[in-house]
C-alpha cells in the first residue's frame, strides 16, 4: 500500500491561500482518479480539488472554514496502484543521486561494507523543531476566538451558524471540552433543548455598531452609524464573496475619481440583423447569439483605438496594457458580482466571442469558473439593460480605469431626417454610460470612446454575413 499526499494547487500568481469550505469526501471512502474531494474558496473564485490518483481516504489535514496555503498537504490518500504509487513519489521534493566517483549512488541493496550515512543530529533537531511549529500553528488556525477571549473551534461555529445560534448564546454554554472549550456534542444538545431556553428569554432591541470598511490614507474618519435591530428583524450575514465585493467596491470610489459620460445609441439596423441571423447561426453553431458578444466587439475596437483606456495606474504610473481582456460583470444567483474575463477579445471574430461568451455565462451560474477566468481583464463591461435599466452608473473594476454600462434596448419614437425632410418613425434605441477614472481619463478621451462605440453599432450592415 502506498500513500499519496494531496496538496493544495496553485490557483493563479496571486492566490497563495484557500479557505476549505466543503469536504466532498470522507476518511474512509474510496476515490476515483479525477474525482473531486474537496471544495475550496479564494478571494478569487471558488473551486475543487479533484484526485491525482484513486484509493481510499484515509486521512484530512484541515477542517472546514480552516485557510490552507498553497502547496500544503490537506489530505491523504492510500492506494496500491504501482503508477499511483509512481505519482505520489514525484509529488515529493526529488532526490538527486550523486554520480561522482567520490560516494556510490543510493541502491535499493547497500553492500555490508557500505558505513551507514551519518545524520546531521543539528539539522534533526531542526527539523523536529520545524515540525512542532508547524503543528501548533495549524492547532492555533483551527480555533477562533470571540470578543471576549472564549475559544470556538470552525465545526462549532459553523453548527451555530447553521442553527442561527448567537454569539451570546454560545457564551452561555457550559463547554465539557479541554479547558472548558465548547465541543460538537455541547453544542448539539443546546440546540436541541433550545426551544425552553428561547422561551424563557425577554425579547429586546438590541443597539448594534455596524463594522466599517477600512479608511484610506487621508479619507476623514467618521464614527459609525448604530443601527437599532428589533426582536423581530432578521439578520444575514454576509457570505465571504459578499465581503469581498463589498470591499472591493468601496475601495473603488475611494481610489478612482468616478466621473461618466452618456449616449444615446441607435441599434435598430443591430436588432434586424440579429433577428434575421440568430435562428441559422444555432443551427449552425449550436450557440445562441445575444447582444453582449456584439457589443464586446465594439468594444474590443474602440479600445485599439483608443489605447489610453486599456491601462491600469498606481498614482505615479500609467501601465499600457499589452493585451485586451473584457471582462462581463455577471450577477449571481445568489446576489453576488462576478466577472469572467475574454481574454485577447481583439482577435476572436463574432462566432469566437458568442461561444466564449456562452461559455463563461453558463460556468458562472454553475460555479465551475477556474481562477484563471477571472483574472488579468483590462476593461469591462456590464449589461444593465438585463434588468430594465435605462442607464446606470458602474463603478470601476480596479484597477482598470474605466467600465461600460449597456442599457435596455426599447422601441421609441425618433426623428428620422431624410432628402425629403425629417419624419416621425420607430427605431431601437439604447443608452451607453461610461464610467472612467478622472485622474487619468480626461472628458476628450472619455467621451470620444463611447462616440466611437455607439457610430459602430450604428452602422452595422443589416445585409451582413455572419
Amino acid at each position: 500500500m502506498a500513500k499519496f499526499n494531496v496538496v493544495l494547487p496553485q490557483m493563479g500568481e496571486s492566490v497563495t491561500e484557500a479557505t476549505i469550505t466543503n469536504w466532498l469526501k470522507n476518511v474512509g471512502d474510496s476515490i476515483e482518479v479525477d474525482e473531486a474531494i474537496v471544495e475550496i474558496a479564494t478571494d478569487k473564485v471558488d473551486s475543487e480539488v479533484p484526485s491525482e490518483v484513486s484509493g481510499t481516504l484515509v486521512q484530512v489535514n484541515f477542517s472546514e472554514e480552516e485557510v490552507a496555503q498553497v502547496g500544503d498537504v490537506i489530505a491523504v490518500i492510500e492506494t496500491s496502484d504501482i503508477e499511483d504509487t509512481a505519482k505520489d513519489s514525484e509529488s515529493q521534493p526529488t532526490i538527486q543521486q550523486n554520480t561522482s566517483k567520490e560516494k556510490a549512488p543510493v541502491d535499493i541493496f547497500v553492500p555490508e561494507e557500505t558505513k551507514p550515512e551519518k545524520i546531521d543530529v543539528v539539522d534533526h533537531v531542526k527539523e523536529i523543531e520545524q515540525n512542532i511549529t508547524q503543528t501548533t500553528t495549524q492547532f492555533k488556525a483551527s480555533i477562533t476566538a470571540n470578543s471576549e477571549g472564549r475559544f470556538y473551534s470552525p465545526l462549532v461555529r459553523k453548527i451555530a451558524r447553521e442553527e442561527n445560534v448567537s454569539e451570546a448564546e454560545l457564551n452561555q454554554i457550559e463547554g465539557s471540552g479541554l479547558e472548558g472549550r465548547v465541543t460538537k456534542n455541547d453544542i448539539l444538545q443546546y440546540v436541541a433543548s433550545r426551544p425552553a431556553f428561547e422561551a424563557t428569554q425577554q425579547k429586546e432591541v438590541i443597539i448594534t455598531e455596524v463594522p466599517q470598511p477600512k479608511k484610506q490614507s487621508g479619507e476623514a474618519t467618521n464614527p459609525a452609524p448604530q443601527i437599532n435591530i428589533g426582536s423581530s428583524d432578521e439578520i444575514i450575514e454576509l457570505n465571504r464573496m459578499g465581503k469581498l465585493t463589498s470591499e472591493h467596491m468601496t475601495k473603488s470610489l475611494a481610489t478612482s475619481a468616478h466621473v461618466q459620460s452618456f449616449i444615446e445609441v441607435d441599434v435598430t439596423n443591430l436588432v434586424e440583423w440579429r433577428n434575421r441571423v440568430k435562428d441559422e447561426f444555432y443551427k449552425r453553431e449550436g450557440e445562441k447569439l445575444t447582444f453582449t458578444p456584439i457589443f464586446i466587439e465594439a468594444v474590443a475596437r474602440a479600445l485599439k483605438n483608443f489605447p489610453l483606456l486599456n491601462i491600469s495606474f498606481d498614482g505615479e504610473r500609467i501601465i499600457k496594457k499589452s493585451a485586451i481582456n473584457i471582462g462581463m460583470a455577471a450577477a449571481l444567483a445568489d446576489g453576488n458580482l462576478i466577472v469572467p474575463v475574454i481574454k485577447n477579445a481583439d482577435q476572436l471574430n463574432l462566432v469566437g466571442l458568442a461561444k466564449k461568451v456562452n461559455e463563461l455565462a453558463y460556468n458562472s451560474r454553475n460555479a465551475k469558473l477556474k481562477p484563471d477566468d477571472i483574472k488579468d481583464g483590462t476593461y469591462t463591461i456590464t449589461n444593465v439593460g438585463s434588468f430594465g435599466s435605462v442607464f446606470g452608473t458602474p463603478i470601476i473594476n480596479q484597477p482598470q480605469v474605466g467600465i461600460l454600462a449597456l442599457g435596455a434596448i426599447r422601441k421609441m419614437p425618433a426623428v428620422i431626417s431624410t432628402e425629403e425632410g425629417d419624419f416621425i418613425g420607430i427605431r431601437s434605441k439604447m443608452f451607453l454610460s461610461h464610467s472612467y477614472d478622472h485622474r487619468i481619463v480626461n472628458g476628450a478621451l472619455g467621451g470620444s470612446f463611447i462616440k466611437f462605440i455607439a457610430e459602430y453599432l450604428e452602422s452595422w450592415d443589416v445585409s451582413a454575413k455572419i
